[in-house]
């Protein structure tokens, strides 16, 4: 029975051997700030580089619609059908909640039949352009993890324009084009990202792969980050370490896959076809259905958390660090300037922690040695002495009543007798002087 259980144990070992051989523990996760290690001197922090995990990010995105008025249903207009572009019976009313089409309705959770969708309006207007920029803003910095997927439940549109912010929407730059002719609509030759390298991977493309309107069931189309990362790490991302590599050492790199905000410019609904049908213009609009943004908190490898406090998300931050992304030293430890974490060396990064100042090393107010607190104070933790009722200052040396326009006399039951305010500095000087000149010695 032993044998047995032995030789299942030793099979299951070989089991999860043979699969952490795909995961290497070489590619370092850095979901640990510090962890506490025995030396000579006993026990004491090692400290880490660190990143919060991976998460669904549209939990926490806000939706902005330009126009704002955009949204189908006010009034109430006629569609037509997704699949027959003739049958235009179909209602958006946004005074009605089964006919209604909000932007939250790209957010919530797919699986329902029929699917929740936003819609605009139809392309009632032409032949002026029916452009829609939806925004999704985090009020954070956001490190991207996955691809960027939108489902249209539309056909996808002919013409469309992936925008990034890393300035909270004061700047945008091109993501990238999308559009069912490249040339004739941006002037760019079409490419995929399969016809990139290392060398080009920052490179700004213009894709028809997911333009092609009615003629496709697909409804998807996606921004390629995982694609991207294979570049460094291999078809599978088997060698993360290659790509920690080059995010560490490789500022454009790292800032290509992080943003504040996203923009998605939609700027020619699906036609199917090279004309537009004046006749049928209601068969013209844009549904989305789902959004996915997969991403961490950008916290400069300082926090293995990130919080969401009042609707905005913040890093949890470890290293003596502090701000929202974890971006500069904590009040009394800037004794050196602040710096990112470092994903090298592998596994375990360098931490770059920040350290006590100089200033707030070696200014003990009281000690028990030479700063002594007077007249019977205590001293607090070497910041402060805790005075008796009779007596203020900093080691204790004065009298309250010195404040008094009277001054300290004998009636105010605080003078110290004749001597008054003079006894009382004398002798606190009497106190300090021998302290003074063993230190002047010393030294």
């Amino acid at each position: 029975m032993y044998l047995s259980r032995f030789l299942s144990l030793h099979a299951l070992w070989v089991t999860v051997s043979s699969v952490m051989q795909h995961y290497p523990s070489v590619w370092g996760h850095y979901d640990v700030c510090k962890t506490q290690i025995y030396t000579e001197e006993g026990k004491v922090w090692d400290y880490m580089a660190c990143q919060p995990e991976a998460r669904d990010m549209i939990k926490y995105v806000k939706v902005t619609l330009d126009p704002p008025d955009i949204t189908c249903g006010d009034p109430p207009e006629t569609f037509c059908a997704m699949g027959n572009p003739y049958m235009c019976n179909n209602e958006c009313d946004a005074s009605t909640q089964e006919l209604a089409h909000p932007p939250e309705l790209m957010f919530d959770l797919e699986g329902r039949h029929p699917s929740t969708f936003w819609q605009s309006t139809t392309w009632k207007d032409y032949p002026k352009p029916l452009h829609v920029n939806i925004t999704l803003s985090w009020n954070k910095t956001i490190e991207l993890t996955d691809n960027i997927v939108i489902t249209f439940e539309s056909g996808r549109p002919d013409q469309m324009i992936l925008e990034k912010s890393l300035d909270y929407g004061r700047t945008w730059q091109p993501y990238q084009y999308y559009a069912t002719d490249c040339l004739d609509a941006f002037h760019m030759d079409p490419k995929s990202v399969r016809d990139l390298s290392q060398h080009t991977v920052l490179e700004i493309i213009c894709t028809e792969e997911y333009s092609t309107g009615y003629m496709t069931n697909s409804k998807i189309i996606h921004f390629e980050i995982k694609d991207r990362f294979a570049f460094f790490a291999g078809p599978r991302l088997h060698n993360m370490a290659s790509l920690y590599g080059q995010l560490d050492t490789t500022k454009k790199l790292r800032d290509f896959f992080t943003i504040t905000d996203l923009r998605i410019r939609l700027l020619r609904p699906a036609t199917g076809e090279i004309y537009v049908d004046e006749q049928h213009l209601a068969r013209y609009f844009y549904a989305i259905s789902d959004i996915r943004v997969y991403g961490r908190c950008k916290c400069n490898l300082h926090a293995t958390g990130c919080k969401e406090e009042n609707k905005r998300l913040l890093c949890e931050c470890e290293h003596n660090t502090t701000g929202p992304d974890c971006g500069k030293c904590k009040k009394n430890y800037q004794g050196r300037p602040w710096s990112p974490g470092s994903y090298l060396p592998i596994p375990k990064g360098t931490a770059n922690i920040c350290i006590p100042s100089i200033s707030s090393i070696g200014t003990n107010v009281c000690d028990n040695e030479l700063l002594h607190c007077q007249n019977g104070g205590t001293c607090i933790n070497n910041v402060r002495c805790q005075c008796p009722p009779a007596y203020t200052g900093i080691l204790c040396e004065k009298l309250k009543c010195e404040r008094d326009p009277g001054g300290c006399s004998q009636s105010s039951g605080q003078g110290p007798g004749t001597h008054g305010a003079h006894g009382a500095h004398g002798a606190v000087l009497l106190l300090l002087l021998p302290a003074l000149l063993g230190a002047t010695a010393l030294c």
